[in-house]
């Protein structure tokens, strides 16, 4: 049993060890409905971003916003 144990250590190092040397490169995306019961908070601009990324809301003069590709924004509502 005691080598199986220190097997066991030796795996657990050498994970921790990949952790923090951040040698990882991956990422994973969850597909879930999302329903807000507080408010939702939006950035409000005087004018669009630069640069942004796919997904993002911003407001700006009053209009709702979505970066619909890489640093382009299409408005998708008016505030009300």
């Amino acid at each position: 049993m005691n080598p199986e144990i220190q097997k066991l250590k030796q795996d657990i190092k050498d994970l921790n060890d990949e952790i923090y040397k951040n040698n990882f490169s991956a990422s994973q995306d969850f597909t879930k409905k999302s329903r807000f019961i507080n408010r939702l908070r939006v950035p409000t601009y005087a004018s669009d971003p630069t640069v942004a990324e796919v997904g993002e809301l911003i407001c700006v003069a009053g209009k709702l916003k979505v970066c619909s590709s890489a640093n382009t924004f299409t408005i998708v509502g008016t505030q009300i």
